[in-house]
């Protein structure tokens, strides 16, 4: 047992603490809050960082983590083109990945789930293509959620690639759990979707799933025209898989499905109107939001404004390399706060990448706050001066340094 404190504590689940620590065994949180409390109830070793903030490590939670090396590869395929739009994008992302090698993949994720824990992120709802991939998540600090990727429109394969995705879930490696992720209504059969939803609810898998991403999306939904029926289903030779116009958003054609419920976490939804947003909302859904990736393709802003009308909570989450410039949740926090100013406060932020992150990925009972009984993923920043006139969090968020990251009690970037 010892006692982590530091000048500051800044738990989530209540308000900041000056002078603060957490009590720390066998990886877990045995207690939070003033060190001279802490002191009188506990006897154990202190190591205390003055200067320093105390809070709880980040939680990711959309990434496409084997896509980090995605920049050197479109580099190599000299696919070095800006894409003009969603469906462009997706087609580039596609040409790129075909002929890539298992050790080429499995360096890529590596990479992007050391790069993000020295960041600061202890956990991550991670969607995976691969499922070759999946022991090279084994023995890793890291954790979170590692969603399996179903793609398809053809029932026949389609029921042999869910019976395949399923008994991957059981070879999914501590400390990581399974999640299942169809990927975008666009991209799977709405029967394929149904197995897939029946198959995850009676085996307690949660689910997630990109939704209303691009005005693309929209336009198929309502009378499947646009680019995806016109370029990216003949490109993977879906043409007689073509719908019907179904006259409906994403996100209404998504409520009728089955698939919404306190399991489910949505991507993105960009592009949601105020009666989709009450259609989310009553379902208790939550919405990671991706903010860097959505400008970065232009396919718009999400309407972050009817969402917390709505009351809908939100997460955020980095999406992959091949759509941001980075892997790091300050970076995503801070751009939120520049693309929405005066939506969201430096507080907000900081919640939705720690308790809304865990919480979204079905793991808040683990992680985002610093309460005793979860575990002791924590974090510790060099503060140097804290204005007067600002607040904690904002301190953080612009003055911090990351010195140390724990993940279950154990340091593993070591505290300067």
């Amino acid at each position: 047992m010892q006692i982590i404190a530091a000048s500051h504590l800044l738990p989530i689940s209540g308000e900041p603490c000056h002078g603060g620590g957490v009590v720390v065994a066998d990886g877990l949180i045995q207690a939070a809050g003033p060190l001279n409390e802490l002191r009188r109830s506990f006897d154990a070793p202190v190591l205390d960082y003055p200067g320093c903030v105390l809070m709880p490590g980040l939680v990711n939670a959309h990434t496409h983590l084997e896509l980090t090396h995605y920049p050197a590869w479109l580099h190599r395929k000299d696919l070095k083109y800006s894409p003009r739009t969603y469906v462009d994008w997706i087609i580039q992302v596609i040409k790129v990945k075909r002929g890539l090698q298992h050790e080429e993949l499995a360096a890529s994720l590596r990479e992007g789930l050391d790069i993000s824990l020295q960041a600061g992120t202890t956990m991550v709802g991670d969607i995976l293509s691969d499922r070759r991939l999946l022991a090279t998540y084994a023995d890793r600090e890291i954790s979170g959620r590692i969603y399996l990727e179903l793609i398809g429109q053809n029932r026949t394969l389609t029921r042999e690639l869910l019976g395949d995705v399923l008994a991957a879930t059981e070879r999914v490696p501590h400390p990581f759990l399974p999640g299942l992720a169809p990927h975008a209504p666009f991209t799977v059969a709405d029967g394929f979707l149904a197995d897939i939803t029946a198959a995850a609810r009676s085996r307690k898998i949660p689910l997630t799933m990109h939704l209303a991403e691009s005005k693309e999306e929209s336009a198929f939904f309502l009378d499947s025209s646009g680019k995806i029926a016109t370029d990216l289903y003949p490109f993977v030779q879906w043409e007689n898989y073509l719908p019907s116009p179904r006259r409906q958003t994403p996100t209404e054609w998504f409520h009728g499905t089955g698939l919404a419920g306190p399991d489910f976490h949505a991507v993105h939804c960009v592009h949601l109107t105020p009666a989709d947003a009450r259609l989310i909302s009553r379902s208790g859904i939550p919405i990671v939001l991706c903010p860097r990736s959505n400008d970065r393709l232009d396919v718009g802003r999400a309407p972050v404004h009817v969402f917390r009308k709505a009351g809908i909570r939100l997460a955020l989450g980095t999406d992959s390399l091949a759509s941001n410039d980075s892997l790091s949740l300050w970076d995503e926090m801070r751009a939120l706060l520049q693309l929405y100013p005066g939506e969201f406060t430096p507080a907000d932020v900081l919640e939705m990448a720690t308790r809304g992150g865990a919480e979204a990925i079905g793991r808040g009972g683990e992680a985002g706050t610093l309460e005793a009984g979860k575990r002791a993923d924590l974090l510790l920043l060099e503060l140097g001066h804290v204005p007067a006139t600002g607040t904690l969090h904002e301190a953080i968020l612009y003055n911090g340094r990351l010195t140390g990251v724990w993940v279950g009690g154990t340091p593993v970037v070591h505290p300067s």
